[in-house]
């Protein structure tokens, strides 16, 4: 990258250009014209959240270039990600960050390493006090919105309405905000103390959260109907699923839910010395590592004394839908995991005591609806295992019966449209009420849920940008760029983590990791500023701009275009089309 200038200040980002053609005659123009068009990315197509990815990563990493200076620059893409989600040191910390699988860098040496940057930014939100912006849509409105659930699909959509003016309440079952980002999560992975930073920005807002209030109990969905403007149900998905088993019916049977939700809310919970895990998602290694940490003997087990925890998982490693980082670091911290293997009964004593579990040794046989290879088991392959506890890890689903009825659902689920509209007038839905998904696609919803009921409230189509022309690695010129190593995170080892097993495992990056991360960014569909077009024009087409600001660096004037094409094939980003 290594051209950064020193540019004027800049209020705005232009999202489109066009250059004009300078009023000549239609013979006098080249038709090989170049022409400047903002193209899509895959990072910003691949966040279900919908955040301007690039757009934060680039104001920082042509801060310079725009005059901005380093503080300022980070403060305008901390207010960048935050319109679109309040969280972002959360979800900088627990987002499995789909937009990096699909991140054009891949293609050159490896992905920009976007949420250690988002977890960076998030952060510096918080220690900065920056304020959650609002928008001016015409409001203060009269009109009220009761959500019910203060996760983060309800949050979400509390914030994107009290942003635009109305009055929000938040009506939550339990003691504390936050769903299953505070009862889901453990601490060692996400402190307290940020997601209550992150939901005080809201309640500044505003917005009103009233806790222990239980819908179908003191209050009702048709109540809420009849006396809100609109309702939004976010109640999340808390209730685990058992397995049928033989034996569970009794003491030492947990959910995954149920036991998380214990621990994140100092409930005791007695699971003995030697605990078993089913399961293979990120609950599951939540429930493995938090007994873990619980157990008696976690001080012998960081020795390396022998494992108490067991996971069992009826498919291999390749299929575990878990983060491939929290696999690895239970496993570092001596938590076995038996691959292949599903459980077919508990093992009791005549006082009905959990001794252990039967298991069945599976094999992976023809995919099944969900793509993957339908685990069988093998005949006469079984064996035992001890346990004092067992944590079923295996699904979840919503308490419907918790919200007093009154809304029609699909099986587990709520039905929605596109815009989170329920089959309900004025009801709209979203998170895990519609199906289970990464707190990412909730809070996507939410938004999405907020701008529908501001369109309703006030009149208004619904409506949808036409969608951007996306870019892949071969529109860019991948030899530009200085191959780079990404930020690496600063991980605790194993013995510091179960030392301190509830202190925070993972601690980000620096500041200077941050700033050279940014600059890893491509700016895919997006100028950027390399001087390339301009240097390499022989006719004077290309201006540069007095105020520059990222995607906006050059005017030009097509008028003296001779058509040699080589703007647009020496452009790195992919920015410059030819008409």
């Amino acid at each position: 990258m290594g051209l950064l200038k020193k540019k004027k200040k800049k209020k705005s980002a232009a999202t489109m250009a066009r250059f004009s053609g300078g009023g000549s005659s239609a013979s006098e123009v080249s038709p090989l014209r170049p022409t400047a068009v903002t193209k899509q990315p895959p990072c910003i197509d691949h966040c279900p959240s919908g955040n301007d990815i690039r757009g934060w990563l680039t104001v920082i990493a042509q801060h310079e270039k725009t005059g901005l200076s380093l503080d300022d620059a980070q403060d305008k893409a901390w207010m960048m990600e935050a319109e679109t989600t309040p969280f972002p040191a959360i979800m900088g910390r627990v987002c499995p960050h789909p937009c990096e699988g699909e991140c054009n860098r891949k293609e050159k040496d490896s992905s920009v390493s976007i949420n250690s940057v988002e977890r960076f930014l998030g952060d510096w939100g918080i220690e900065r006090k920056l304020a959650l912006p609002k928008l001016d849509v015409g409001g203060p409105f009269e009109e009220r919105v009761a959500i019910v659930g203060a996760g983060p699909s309800g949050l979400s959509c509390a914030y994107q309405l009290a942003r635009r003016g109305y009055k929000v309440t938040v009506f939550e079952s339990f003691e504390k905000p936050g769903g299953m980002l505070r009862y889901g999560i453990p601490e060692y992975r996400l402190p307290r103390t940020v997601i209550d930073a992150e939901v005080q920005k809201i309640v500044d807002l505003g917005v009103e959260i009233r806790y222990a209030e239980r819908i179908g109990e003191s209050l009702t969905l048709e109540g809420l109907r009849s006396d809100y403007d609109a309702v939004f149900v976010g109640i999340g998905a808390h209730k685990g699923w058992t397995m049928g088993i033989p034996g569970e019916d009794g003491p030492g049977v947990y959910t995954g839910t149920e036991f998380l939700h214990k621990v994140n809310a100092g409930d005791p919970v007695d699971i003995g010395r030697k605990v078993v895990v089913i399961g293979g998602g990120d609950t599951a290694i939540d429930a493995a590592r938090v007994s873990l940490r619980l157990g008696p003997d976690s001080a012998a087990v960081s020795k390396r004394l022998g494992a108490e925890v067991h996971v069992l998982y009826r498919r291999t490693r390749a299929e575990m839908p878990a983060i491939e980082r929290e696999i690895e670091e239970a496993l570092e911290e001596g938590i076995a995991i038996d691959f292949l293997a599903a459980p077919v009964k508990i093992l009791r004593d005549a006082d009905g005591k959990m001794t252990g579990m039967t298991v069945q040794r599976m094999e992976l046989g023809e995919p099944d609806d969900s793509g993957r290879r339908r685990p069988l088991p093998i005949e006469g392959e079984v064996y035992d295992v001890e346990a004092d506890a067992v944590i079923m890890a295996v699904s979840q689903a919503p308490d419907w019966a918790a919200l007093g009825g009154g809304i029609e659902t699909k099986g587990s689920w709520l039905e929605v449209d596109d815009w989170g509209r329920t089959g309900l007038e004025g009801v709209w839905s979203g998170g895990d009420t519609l199906t289970l998904g990464l707190a990412t696609i909730s809070i996507g919803q939410g938004r999405k849920a907020a701008e529908s009921i501001h369109l309703t409230l006030r009149g208004q189509e619904h409506t949808s940008p036409a969608p951007l022309p996306k870019i892949r690695p071969d529109r860019l010129k991948l030899d530009f760029y200085e191959t780079s190593e990404p930020a690496k995170r600063q991980v605790l080892s194993p013995e510091q983590r179960l030392a301190a097993p509830f202190d925070e495992v993972d601690l980000g990056i620096t500041a200077q990791q941050a700033l050279e991360e940014v600059n890893r960014c491509f700016s895919c569909g997006l100028c950027f500023g390399c001087e390339r077009c301009w240097m390499y024009c022989q006719v004077s087409v290309f201006k540069k701009v007095a105020d520059p600001v990222p995607g906006h660096y050059y005017s030009a004037n097509l008028a003296t275009c001779d058509g040699c094409k080589k703007c647009a094939e020496e452009c790195p980003c992919g920015f410059l089309d030819l008409i």
